[in-house]
């Protein structure tokens, strides 16, 4: 299961948690191990779209002593804490830009793809020998470095690895996410030119929580190395982005679902 989904697969926000232990042989020579899973997801455009856009999924923890590389959606981040209750380190990706929309939307100002970057503390309470009952809570900040939004956006979730056995995992997870005005205003803001163009009302969003969510996240290993993984989400837009004359032409309902293969070394 997966500790951590960027906004592309929520792809920014979803925490999930990967069992890549279970079953598995770590080496005694210090040489790199863990899982890796390719596959697809589906997602809004842009944020508060309606429209559901294809993108590529990437999923993955790598240790390597006791740094681990941690892959999520286009996101990836750099566990650096010893302890195997505790993560924390830095983290960088993408936000997708919003391009060729359709109607009103589309004829406000394009928005470039922005890059993030920040870091994250997380803690994992209980659980047995393989993981199952444990409760994994998260905390992390992303900060625009691209110069797109110049926003700052920071995310609070929690998942619970409710079964977890050998060749099955399952988790539920729920998580929020609050903004400051500049990713708001970027986004969901309609200034005088662009209300002129688009036809929307005149709108200048402030800072607060942009959205609550929850999914669920399951996989199955058919082989000692093979295995499918399977996510399922959505996220609810509140507040001010949620008022949004944008999000009115979208939906505040953001959904999102992905599968992958994943492989085990």
């Amino acid at each position: 299961m997966m500790r951590y989904i960027p906004p592309i697969l929520f792809l920014g926000t979803m925490a999930l948690a990967v069992p890549t232990a279970s079953a598995q042989v770590v080496p005694t020579d210090g040489s790199p191990h863990g899982m890796v899973a390719v596959g697809a997801g589906i997602v809004p455009e842009f944020d508060g779209a309606q429209d559901m856009r294809a993108v590529p999924f990437v999923l993955g923890d790598v240790r390597w002593g006791d740094v681990t590389m941690e892959f999520r959606g286009l996101r990836a981040r750099v566990d650096l804490a010893s302890d195997p209750r505790l993560s924390a380190g830095p983290l960088i990706g993408p936000r997708l830009g919003r391009n060729d929309a359709d109607g009103a939307v589309g004829r406000l100002p394009e928005i470039d793809m922005a890059v993030e970057a920040g870091a994250f503390v997380g803690y994992r309470f209980g659980g047995e020998r393989y993981g199952q009952g444990s409760v994994q809570v998260e905390l992390s900040l992303a900060h625009d470095v691209s110069n797109t939004h110049n926003g700052l956006i920071v995310t609070a979730s929690a998942s619970y690895a409710a079964v977890r056995t050998t060749d099955f995992f399952l988790s539920v997870d729920a998580q929020s996410s609050w903004t400051n005005a500049d990713y708001a205003r970027t986004y969901f803001g309609v200034d005088r030119a662009g209300a002129t163009a688009s036809g929307l009302d005149l709108y200048r969003p402030g800072a607060g929580f942009r959205d609550i969510g929850g999914g669920m996240s399951a996989g199955y290993w058919f082989s000692p190395r093979f295995g499918v993984m399977a996510r399922a989400g959505v996220n609810y837009l509140v507040g001010d982005i949620a008022d949004s004359p944008i999000t009115d032409e979208g939906r505040r309902l953001q959904p999102m679902a992905a599968l992958a293969l994943s492989y085990r070394f």
